[in-house]
């Protein structure tokens, strides 16, 4: 089965990429997820981040933003010594930043949904990559992205952390046209 080639790196890859990678996400919760773990993801593998997922989820109450935007000096000196997460104080403190965000996008726009997708006109952009080094870093849509979410007080947002969410997120599919995710995907955007 072809895959692409940064998901051969183990099982937790190899699920999350057939499962998870490119699928459109319009549920604001999962977005808050995705947006945070990708901005920690900044300097490490993705692996790492698969690996604690789940300790991200029991630690930062299933990012609900509601909650995380109200955590204190207290609870934020606890995640700092959570072993289950990346403990990086300033991403950390980034997480609870980017939560008060959320909501007030979600006052202002309706839903952090609408917002977010409006940098690709609500609709995914269907590449059609033979190769990974075709696959971009990031994008004129991703630099926007970036620009437009810190000018809204976000943290560890750059167009490159950007771009990896508009991957994760199915914004783009990604997946090189020989993987057999390719199809499915573009299927799931709606596109032919």
């Amino acid at each position: 089965m072809n895959r692409c080639e940064w998901a051969n790196c183990g099982p937790l890859e190899v699920k999350y990429h057939d499962e998870e990678w490119g699928v459109p996400v319009h549920d604001d919760r999962l977005l808050f997820e995705m947006l945070i773990l990708e901005g920690v993801q900044s300097g490490l593998s993705w692996s790492t981040i698969l690996k604690k997922r789940e300790g991200y989820r029991d630690a930062f109450d299933n990012f609900d933003a509601e909650i995380v935007s109200k955590y204190s000096e207290t609870k934020i000196e606890e995640l700092v010594k959570n072993t289950e997460i990346v403990r990086h104080k300033l991403k950390i403190n980034a997480a609870v930043v980017n939560a008060k965000c959320v909501l007030e996008i979600q006052k202002e726009y309706g839903s952090f949904d609408k917002y977010i997708w409006s940098f690709v006109g609500g609709k995914t952009v269907n590449n059609k990559w033979a190769a990974q080094d075709e696959v971009p870093v990031s994008t004129v849509e991703s630099t926007e992205m970036s620009k437009s979410l810190k000018k809204k007080g976000f943290k560890f947002i750059g167009p490159t952390t950007c771009y990896a969410f508009m991957e994760a997120v199915g914004m783009v599919n990604d997946h090189l046209i020989s993987c057999f995710r390719y199809s499915d995907v573009k299927r799931m955007h709606g596109a032919e």
